[in-house]
């Protein structure tokens, strides 16, 4: 039996393909490449020393997961397929509800048809909108204010919806932080398509000259230095998170949140400094206005995920940032490398 991971070739999903064979599982990947390249999965096999079974197709198209279900012997499903950047949802946001809502529904009504009901659920801190309360737990109130962090939320809430009616199901709801670094070995790693819309793979493009340098948005925030501070995990421990999720829905019953982060918050140019050091190149930077809505200051309390799934974070930013550079030098325009 096999997990289905949806978005299985993109950045998080493929460290945890990764994860899971390394655990022992079988995975089925989908992913129709729009964010993603198939040379993630060759890696990935490369890594692992097994195939991977993996279908190019949308997790909108019904027939498509039908035949995966039909072909496969599925017990579980992790679904991470969908788009994530917060500033393209502002302006597309009819593309975003129709991508993450519509591909999620379809792949429960899918689910429910072959009678698999245990689901790892790929959300995002997002859905606590603008809590000034740190650190976040599960419990707090849900309020996003973006499109992408809304679909997020709309999710957890169906997904809520769908075991109140349906209580045999077995639901884990993955809330990240912000998932930086890249497997040890240099070979997969983060890939953005265009200019990144996350800190690390823009701090990572500047230091092998793709990019001119860093613009820090707003320098005047209530924090240690002025910039924003975020709570950063390394990629390699949030995979390792969904295969404890994986475990715990095979054995129990129920819908749960669970925060995916080190508790620890880590400013924009502590950020910066860091990834210099453990480069030995400088990244140039330049401040810039605040962007609306930017906290100055968000971590997670990840004792649920400890207490529950028997998980927690162990790499640290130094080791975060010596994946990273390993993983762009290695690889200075990604995948096209190859």
């Amino acid at each position: 039996m096999a997990v289905l991971i949806t978005g299985g070739a993109g950045y998080i999903g493929s460290h945890t393909c990764i994860s899971l064979m390394e655990s022992g599982y079988d995975v089925v990947v989908i992913d129709n490449l729009d964010n993603s390249s198939a040379e993630a999965i060759r890696r990935v096999e490369a890594i692992v020393g097994k195939p991977v079974k993996f279908y190019q197709e949308d997790v909108r198209d019904k027939s498509a997961l039908c035949k995966i279900f039909t072909e496969n012997r599925i017990e579980a499903v992790i679904h991470f397929a969908g788009l994530k950047a917060v500033g393209e949802s502002a302006k597309i946001p009819i593309t975003y509800y129709d991508n993450n809502l519509i591909s999620t529904l379809y792949l429960i009504e899918v689910m429910q048809q072959f009678g698999v009901k245990r689901l790892v659920f790929s959300s995002s801190a997002t859905v606590y909108g603008l809590s000034k309360t740190m650190p976040l737990t599960e419990d707090m109130p849900l309020g996003a204010i973006n499109p992408y962090g809304r679909t997020k939320y709309f999710i957890e809430e169906i997904l809520r919806d769908l075991y109140a009616s349906e209580p045999d199901w077995s639901i884990a709801l993955l809330r990240y932080f912000n998932p930086i670094g890249a497997h040890e070995s240099g070979t997969i790693g983060e890939d953005p398509r265009g200019i990144p819309n996350n800190l690390m793979p823009y701090i990572a493009q500047v230091a092998v000259g793709r990019l001119p340098h860093l613009n820090v948005f707003g320098n005047d925030y209530d924090t240690v230095d002025g910039t924003g501070v975020r709570d950063y995990i390394h990629v390699v421990d949030l995979a390792e998170g969904h295969v404890k999720a994986v475990d715990w829905a095979l054995c129990h019953q129920g819908c749960e949140p669970f925060n995916l982060g080190t508790g620890k918050g880590c400013s924009v140019l502590q950020l910066k400094d860091a990834f210099e050091a453990a480069s030995g190149v400088k990244i140039p930077y330049v401040i810039t206005p605040r962007r609306p809505g930017d906290p100055d200051t968000v971590y997670a309390n990840a004792e649920k995920a400890k207490n529950i799934l028997g998980w927690e974070a162990k790499r640290d930013i130094k080791q975060m940032c010596e994946d990273t550079w390993r993983w762009q030098k290695n690889n200075p325009n990604g995948y096209e490398t190859k």
